[in-house]
């Protein structure tokens, strides 16, 4: 039987676009892992296929162009980071880069973290530079802008896990976890605040104090007594944290220089509390400090990696201080 040629020519064109059909709906390659790809910004609709056809996400770019100019979508491409499963076809990556779904990164900031080290961990989520985001958390402009009156957002920063995209700047960064701090606190806890003399930053300040001498929880209410307690008798904190604060250490044991340093943030040569946090306090923190447990002590000691002694003395403490002295190993 003999095909004429205009049928051939619809034959022919009809395989042509089956076959194209396939490649749209198949898999640019085999990959058993999610691949992450990055669309810098302002890159037209060529740009953008050529960066994903050669990252290896889609068949190829006329064909990515084409499907992208049938679907009317040519204009509206977003860019940024994200993340192509592994099984992901053209037409699958077109509809996620249409969408603006970009790649959300998961940071932790934990109770009692400092700004510097939450600079660190967004440095190596590669989000933005540790220095970057030190910077912006003690710039006064983003301080007004953010309603936070103290030396820099250290404190400010509510211990949380937040979702993070490439491309947010340190600002709107920090900006968010400050926004955390305000809606988790309340007016409730404001109050409380107020009515035990204390204004924001000085509640942060002491509850991130309390935050970073507790070893255990049930132990956060006593060590709150001790320091409410010394600040009624206008005693010194001499909280350790606070020195270490001062002089870069973080969570490394002390010196004898250490402790001599001159720094408003050194609480064994200054009475009262220092000018600002010294750590993201968590609630549980807060709350102890806004309800200290109904006890005298003025001192404590640790005993070991769990807990504390507690004193009431001088003398007692001087005590626990050399049997602790005694029972660790050489």
């Amino acid at each position: 039987m003999r095909v004429r040629p205009w049928l051939a020519l619809v034959l022919v064109v009809a395989g042509a676009g089956a076959v194209e059909a396939w490649r749209l709906v198949t898999p640019a390659s085999p990959r058993r892992e999610p691949l992450t790809v990055e669309i810098p910004a302002n890159q037209g609709a060529i740009a953008i296929a050529g960066h994903l056809a050669g990252a290896g996400v889609v068949t190829s770019a006329p064909e990515f162009l084409l499907l992208s100019a049938v679907r009317g979508s040519v204009r509206r491409l977003h860019a940024g980071e994200y993340e192509i499963a592994p099984q992901a076809t053209t037409v699958d990556v077109l509809a996620l880069v249409e969408s603006g779904r970009v790649k959300q990164h998961v940071v932790l900031h934990p109770e009692g973290a400092t700004l510097a080290e939450l600079a660190r961990v967004l440095e190596a989520s590669g989000l933005a530079r540790a220095a970057d985001v030190i910077a912006a958390g003690r710039d006064p402009l983003f301080l007004r802008a953010a309603g936070v009156d103290a030396p820099s957002v250290e404190g400010y920063l509510f211990p949380d896990t937040y979702l993070f995209v490439r491309g947010m700047s340190p600002p709107q960064m920090l900006g968010r976890m400050v926004h955390r701090l305000e809606t988790r606190l309340g007016p409730e806890i404001m109050a409380r605040a107020r009515q035990r003399g204390l204004s924001l930053r000085q509640l942060l300040t002491l509850a991130s104090i309390v935050e970073r001498e507790a070893v255990g929880r049930d132990e956060r209410r006593l060590i709150a007594a001790v320091f409410w307690n010394r600040l009624e008798r206008g005693m010194p904190l001499q909280a350790d944290p606070t020195v270490q604060y001062a002089v870069g250490r973080e969570r490394r044991t002390l010196t004898r220089v250490d402790l001599e340093a001159d720094s408003p943030y050194n609480t064994y040569r200054y009475s009262g509390l220092p000018p600002g946090p010294i750590a993201s306090p968590g609630l549980d923190a807060i709350e102890a400090t806004l309800d200290p447990a109904a006890v005298g002590y003025l001192y404590f000691v640790a005993v070991d990696d769990h807990r504390h002694h507690f004193s009431t003395t001088l003398e007692e403490h001087r005590r626990a201080v050399a049997r602790y002295r005694a029972s660790r190993p050489r």
